[in-house]
């Protein structure tokens, strides 16, 4: 179980809350809208109104004791800047702030954030892949160039063997995982492909593609 704060509870911070929630973790949630805190308390463990640009507020939430701060400030990138800047200062362990364009990124990352979170270019870019083809069920973006796909069995693939359709040999993608009734399943070398049961590989987009003639 990690202690998070989250600051900033729009649209994007209010998933994040619950989703931490849902995982189990402990979330202290900051906003300056009475009314966002307010519908927040059902699923956060504890929350407060203020403004995160103040030295003194942040200072009195007792920053070091969070495994991790993100700021999910959305409407205002000074304030999430400035936020970010003196969560850094206070000793945070690690600072994730959200972006809305490009900029905004590499002014983050050289004003206290470790890690920038880019909502709208990540699911423009997971639309994209998804929509354009009828094998890719998922991805997930990684660094660099190597990224998580799910993908259906190709039908020539039923009955198959992983070590008979020795993908990382011929196309250098390696699969991962198997899901089974909706549960991912780790794979053996002895792991039979069927139509009905999704895949999950670890590979480039470049790869996949040729793989699965995408």
């Amino acid at each position: 179980m990690k202690s998070v704060l989250l600051i900033g509870l729009g649209r994007f911070g209010r998933h994040i809350a619950e989703k931490l929630s849902d995982l189990g973790h402990e979330v202290m949630a900051v906003d300056v809208s009475e009314k966002r805190v307010n519908s927040a308390l059902s699923f956060v463990t504890n929350a407060q109104i203020g403004d995160s640009t103040n030295r003194s507020f942040l200072e009195s939430l007792g920053i070091r004791n969070f495994d991790a701060c993100i700021v999910a400030i959305g409407d205002d990138f000074q304030s999430s800047l400035e936020t970010a800047s003196l969560l850094k200062e206070l000793g945070a362990k690690r600072v994730i702030a959200r972006a809305s364009r490009g900029v905004q990124e590499k002014f983050l990352l050289r004003n206290g954030a470790d890690e920038v979170v880019y909502p709208e270019k990540q699911l423009a870019s997971w639309t994209a892949i998804r929509c354009t083809s009828d094998h890719i069920k998922d991805y997930i973006e990684l660094q660099g160039d190597i990224d998580i796909f799910e993908l259906s069995v190709p039908d020539e693939w039923s009955g198959k063997t992983v070590v008979q359709l020795d993908v990382r040999k011929k196309y250098g993608i390696n699969i991962i995982a198997v899901r089974v009734g909706g549960v991912l399943s780790m794979i053996t070398p002895d792991t039979v492909m069927s139509p009905s049961c999704p895949i999950l590989v670890l590979g480039t987009l470049k790869a996949v593609q040729k793989c699965f003639r995408i």
